[in-house]
């Protein structure tokens, strides 16, 4: 019997893409909907199995059991990523209970290859002494957001794993796509390959810190109580390489910001949440980011007609800023 909702397919502005999300269960909707072979990128965060509090689902179920559940909606990834795509798996733990994500990890095992582990870095702290003479850093500075944890045998857990799974570990990545800018300049001729031109570009590594937007009430702005950023999905979808993704994927889609990230990218993109409620608000907050790509895609196509009307005027400025 299928429990099959609602469907709401989102126009990407200025493109013949789409972004298409259920309201159903992911592992019956990825059996009906989607193509063996079909996506190239899936960015997920399932429930963690921790007690959290979802609206609908029960995170409170046996250990064995959501093992048992993890490997049928994974298997349904395994088939439906295309033979080159990355599957990014976003867990996390607590304190008193630390092995999901390794016991997760371990049950992919047989079904995929480990290809890298990313460390989503919420919060930071940085201290001037450890620096050195770093001009940028002139105090002690923490940055990011994080929940404290009153206790005296655990530490506040500031972090969550970030899983990359292929099927056979050889998947090309763009790397410097979420690159940093070298700090000492010298490293950039250093590091450059005979016959490539010198680029102010080096692989950011394994460690993204990727912060919360900083809200004032949780209730309406994040009615979610496990989501990650926007910037996240963004990031892996970068990763992957812009060029070499048809399709993403996300069968826990939450408050939509594997979709989000997605409109922001101009790329196409199916996922499936369970909770209407969730669904509902996942709907919106796309739409609402579809609306803030077409005002920046106005912007700047008013910016270019200006250049166009004036390019005397733009010259003449050029000139002048020499």
């Amino acid at each position: 019997m299928s429990n099959h909702v609602a469907t709401e397919i989102i126009d990407i502005p200025n493109s013949s893409d789409t972004v298409i999300i259920h309201n159903r269960d992911c592992i019956e909707g990825m059996a009906q909907d989607i193509a063996s072979g079909s996506v190239d990128v899936v960015v997920t965060s399932p429930p963690y199995n921790l007690g959290i509090e979802y609206g609908t689902y029960d995170d409170r179920i046996n250990r064995d059991e959501y093992l048992e559940w993890t490997r049928a909606w994974t298997s349904e990834v395994a088939r439906v990523l295309s033979p080159k795509g990355s599957f990014f798996l976003n867990i996390g733990s607590k304190p008193s209970d630390p092995w999901v994500p390794f016991e997760v990890a371990m049950e992919l095992r047989e079904t995929f290859v480990l290809q890298n582990v990313i460390h989503w870095v919420k919060s930071i702290a940085i201290s001037h002494e450890d620096v050195g003479d770093y001009p940028a850093i002139r105090e002690d500075i923490a940055v990011g957001h994080y929940k404290p944890i009153n206790s005296k045998r655990f530490i506040n857990d500031c972090h969550e794993y970030i899983f990359h799974f292929t099927h056979n570990g050889d998947v090309t990545l763009d790397r410097l796509a979420v690159g940093v800018p070298y700090q000492d300049k010298s490293n950039i001729n250093r590091w450059t390959r005979e016959g490539s031109s010198p680029i102010d570009l080096r692989c950011r590594g394994n460690t993204w810190f990727i912060p919360y937007e900083t809200i004032t009430r949780r209730s309406s702005e994040r009615p979610h109580p496990a989501t990650f950023p926007p910037k996240l999905p963004e990031m892996c979808i970068k990763l992957h390489g812009l060029d070499r993704c048809r399709l993403v994927m996300d069968p826990f889609l939450g408050l939509g910001n594997t979709a989000i990230a997605c409109v922001r990218l101009g790329m196409p993109f199916v996922g499936y949440e369970i909770d209407r409620f969730y669904f509902a608000k996942s709907v919106e907050r796309v739409t609402q980011a579809v609306k803030e790509r077409e005002i920046i895609e106005d912007d700047s196509r008013v910016h270019v007609t200006q250049q166009s009307l004036f390019p005397e005027h733009d010259q003449t400025e050029k000139n002048a800023s020499l």
